[in-house]
């Protein structure tokens, strides 16, 4: 089976007559159209995503973290 490109279907149309591509093209134009107007789904929101991971979060877990994270922060050998 062939994978319809845009240039697979176009060399198709031309090799018909030209009241058979326009039969296709007719055929064709309404479902594009509606495709192209057709209004976009909306996104969902990502906002509170991981809320239901863990219960919460208090604010000395977020304090310890942090102090771990930047304990070694400025490092002498870099300076």
């Amino acid at each position: 089976m062939v994978t319809p490109t845009p240039n697979y279907v176009l060399d198709m149309l031309r090799q018909l007559p030209p009241r058979e591509r326009l039969k296709v093209i007719s055929t064709a134009l309404p479902e594009i159209e509606k495709t192209l107007s057709a209004k976009p789904k909306p996104y969902k929101s990502l906002r509170g995503l991981w809320k239901d991971l863990r219960p919460s979060i208090s604010a000395d877990e977020i304090d310890a973290v942090r102090k771990e994270m930047w304990k070694d922060f400025p490092r002498e050998e870099i300076a």
